[in-house]
């Protein structure tokens, strides 16, 4: 899966990264490197989920983390 970040030189110093396809999903690094690796980790994060597990006689949805 390809997704489309967007890197910029922070002011202070650095670098800042965002996901424009996915609100929220964005990091920094004082690298280009650890801007690029934090950004992976991000996007991991930001696409994985947990659903709860269902209890004995719940209507809960069977699942697990993605």
């Amino acid at each position: 899966m390809k997704i489309k970040a967007v890197v910029h030189e922070a002011d202070e110093g650095g670098f800042w990264a965002e996901v424009p396809a996915i609100p929220g999903c964005a990091t920094q690094g004082e690298t280009l490197d650890e801007v690029l690796q934090n950004l992976r980790e991000a996007i991991e994060g930001c696409l994985s989920i947990d659903i709860e597990q269902p209890k004995a006689g719940g209507n809960h949805i069977h699942g697990s983390t993605l």
